[in-house]
């Protein structure tokens, strides 16, 4: 055989592409993996506690006991605003009757997990890495957080990949009285970590 034609014919055949798996910690986007029966179903109860306070308090009686015995309500007034209304009972109060600092400092974690949880769903984990408060004066009624982001959360969900979200939240005690402004009590910041399931479930955290 001609030597020249063999080195011809192997120099000339095509060299197969190699399928390298995404490198850790790369921007690609996790790719969507067919999710089990009990995933299913837990997406589904996510997606019902943020439907309605009736279906998050059922939700919270066996999950949340801490949220279902304070009475902690969550109000969406439009897709940009969202509140969440703490009672005035027994509970949330301190020995000299003013609302206790650790119920406002503890329902603060739980309305800003649930203002990101109910823009993300059950698909999501959500974690709080940071949480401070600012106490500025007693309350002495029902608490209202009033959350607020100068993060655009849903473009975050739309990359498919995890992130850190920044809330503030402006804690203001209700005022009863015909012409009488809310008086603000404190302030919250805190610094939620978001995480696709899929994404755990891809490292085997799931």
């Amino acid at each position: 055989m001609n030597t020249t034609a063999v080195q011809s014919a192997q120099t000339s055949t095509p060299t197969p592409p190699s399928a390298e798996p995404p490198e850790p910690g790369s921007d690609r986007p996790v790719q969507q993996t067919r999710r089990s029966f009990v995933e299913r179903v837990e997406g589904f109860i996510s997606r019902l506690s943020t439907r309605s306070n009736f279906w998050h308090r059922v939700c919270s009686l066996i999950w949340l006991p801490y949220a279902f015995r304070s009475g902690i309500k969550m109000k969406q007034m439009d897709p940009n605003t969202f509140t969440a209304i703490l009672p005035f009972r027994r509970i949330n109060k301190n020995w000299y009757n003013a609302m206790a600092g650790a119920a406002l400092l503890g329902n603060s974690e739980i309305a800003g997990g649930m203002y990101v949880f109910g823009h993300c769903g059950g698909d999501y984990t959500v974690v709080c890495k940071k949480l401070e408060y600012r106490f500025l004066r007693p309350c002495l009624g029902p608490a209202t957080y009033r959350i607020s982001t100068k993060e655009d959360i849903k473009a975050h969900i739309a990359t498919g990949k995890e992130f850190n979200i920044t809330l503030k939240m402006n804690i203001t005690q209700t005022i009863s009285k015909p012409g009488s402004k809310d008086r603000r009590v404190g302030r919250a910041f805190a610094d939620f970590h978001v995480t696709p399931k899929a994404h755990q479930k891809t490292k085997g955290r799931l």
